[in-house]
This record gives C-alpha cells, structure tokens and sequence, in this order.
C-alpha cells in the first residue's frame, strides 16, 4: 500500500508539473496580442495551439482556436490533417483578426484563410472565433508563389496590405479591401524578397531559394521586413536564421546595411542558431508597454531539437534592430 500511495504521490506531481505554466512552450511561428493583463499566443498547431501569459515568461496552455478544421481545408489541401500554420493576429475596428495557413508540406496547394473574434478571452459571453473562408489561394501550375504565412501591415494612408510566401520565386505582397477579408481590385502585388532559385527546376518543386515567414513592422519613419532564411522543422538539422531590410514605403523596394534590395537577394541578419539552439526564426515584432519584443522559436539542442518559444526585447542602433544572441 505505501508503494501505491508513493507511484500516485508522483504521478499527481508528474500531472501538477504538466499543467503548470512552462517557461518555454513548445512553439513554432507564433504571434501575440495583448488583452486587458494577458498576453495571448497563437501558434502552428492542431487548430491553432494558443497560449496565455501574464509576463511574457510563464506561459499556459490554451483550448485551440479550432475545435473542428475549417470546412474548406481538405478541399485546398488533400490529406490535412487538422495542423494550421504560422498566424498572424491583428485588432481592427473592435475585432481581433487571426490569419491563417492551410497547406501541404513541399507543396503550394495552399491558402490563407481569416478567423475574427471580439475578444480573446474564453471567459467573456462574447467569445466566438468565427470563420470567414480563403483570403487568398495558390494552385500549382498555376502560381510560383505560395500563400503560407500571412502578415497584415497598414500603410500611412491606412490601407492594408497582406505580404506572404514560402520558397519558389519569393514572398508577396497583395492590398487588401478594407474589410480585410479579400484581395483588393484591380489586384496590386509586389516581390518585396527573393533569393535565387535554379531555373532548371520544375515550378511544382518548391526550390533551393529558401526564405519565408515575413513580418513587417513599423518603426519611426521606415517599414522593417524581417524574413526568415534556409530550412525549419529539421530539429537539430535546421539552419533558420533571421533577416531584416527597410524601406520608407509599405511596398518597397526594402534594403540591408549595405544597400542591397531583399528582392535581390539582400539581407542583413537579426540572429541565427548555435550549439543549443538550432535554427532560430519565424518571427513576430510587437509593441507592449512601450517596449519592442522578438517573438521567433528555435530548436532545442538540450531537449531531443524540440521547437521552444524564444522571447527578446529589441534594441535600436543606427535605426536597425538588435537582439541579444542566443545563450
């Protein structure tokens, strides 16, 4: 009976030490908004995984944003299985707006769809994520984009532009209607970061031009265009690193340190990976409490290559951005 009653003393710490907040949560590509006291964080994951927090240390388990997959998503992509990718979060006009990828690994049978939502606090009667269908599609053969990580920037004249893009022949940028739910006509796009792809290759074949996840932010008088280079979701063979470029125009063209055009190649690194933590970024830049936060994931080299939540406040010097490196 004493050995019974030691086993369920520690399988009842075991399940304490679960539900308790973890420092860093297993994330990849996540994005935050803050509500009232609480920072709430959505990430790639069977329906949205999300995650709340009261310090940007401590972090909680949420419900997922999706308790059943969009009725759409098998018709984009056949053999989804429940597993969204890479949101972005905006509050506009008294709505949150959660964007979201639906897509096949290697693949561009993808698109990008809009949740909306009045609160983000599952306590309050009013809270109910809506779903309001594809933003924007990308079909093989068709298109040499892909329509993964979305990120919504507004202009000076507060018109809203989604950039986007995973591989092929680099990241988009699209103007939106101003209900934020559809593709702006007549349609205007823009190449706003390439890197070269081998011409040889066929277009169904994502490429060796390795760069996605962009995340634009605004910061005095220039637009900041953080992407991410080379390959994720390798674990300890990942080899992401984060890239930055700015322009004083929404749309570009943006450029490095050097002058260089991200639409040709350029880019002037954020942060990178090492011996503990292997291939950092997908990032998200937000604003709280008057001071300017890095939210990217990297690959724990300590724990079997798990992708953990990474959280830096940013600096500036000289009017680029600045993190601490990885410890």
């Amino acid at each position: 009976m004493k050995a019974i009653r030691y086993t369920l003393s520690l399988l009842l710490m075991f399940v304490s030490v679960l539900s308790c907040a973890q420092e860093k949560p297993i994330t990849h590509d996540p994005v935050v908004a803050m509500q009232g006291d609480t920072y709430y964080l959505f990430c790639t994951g069977p329906g949205i995984t999300s995650f709340t927090s009261k310090d940007l240390k401590n972090w909680k388990k949420a419900d997922p944003v999706f308790a059943e997959s969009p009725s759409w998503a098998k018709e984009v992509a056949p053999g989804f299985n429940g597993h969204i990718w890479a949101p972005d979060i905006i509050f506009h006009n008294g709505t949150y707006h959660l964007y979201y990828s639906i897509s096949a690994f290697g693949k561009n049978t993808s698109a990008i769809g809009l949740v909306t939502n009045g609160t983000l606090n599952p306590d309050d009667d009013n809270y109910k994520w809506i779903d309001q269908g594809i933003v924007i599609q990308s079909v093989p053969n068709r298109d040499l984009w892909n329509a993964i990580d979305p990120n919504i920037i507004f202009d000076e004249n507060g018109t809203p532009w989604m950039s986007f893009g995973s591989f092929w022949t680099g990241l988009k940028m699209v103007q939106l209607n101003p209900d934020l739910k559809s593709i702006a006509e007549p349609q205007v796009w823009h190449t706003v970061a390439r890197r070269d792809r081998d011409p040889n290759l066929e277009d169904s074949d994502p490429g060796n031009a390795a760069l996605e996840g962009p995340f634009i932010f605004k910061k005095g008088d220039y637009y900041y265009l953080f992407l991410s280079w080379d390959y994720c979701c390798r674990r300890e063979n990942s080899t992401y690193k984060l890239m930055v470029g700015r322009s004083k125009s929404v749309t570009g063209p943006y450029v490095d340190k050097e002058g260089k055009e991200l639409n040709k190649g350029g880019g002037s690194l954020v942060i990178k990976g090492n011996e503990n933590w292997y291939g950092v970024g997908h990032n998200s830049v937000f604003t709280f409490n008057g001071r300017d936060y890095n939210f990217m994931h990297g690959y724990d080299a300590h724990d079997k290559g798990l992708p953990k939540l990474i959280v830096k406040e940013i600096t500036w010097v000289d009017g680029w951005p600045e993190v601490e490196a990885m410890d």
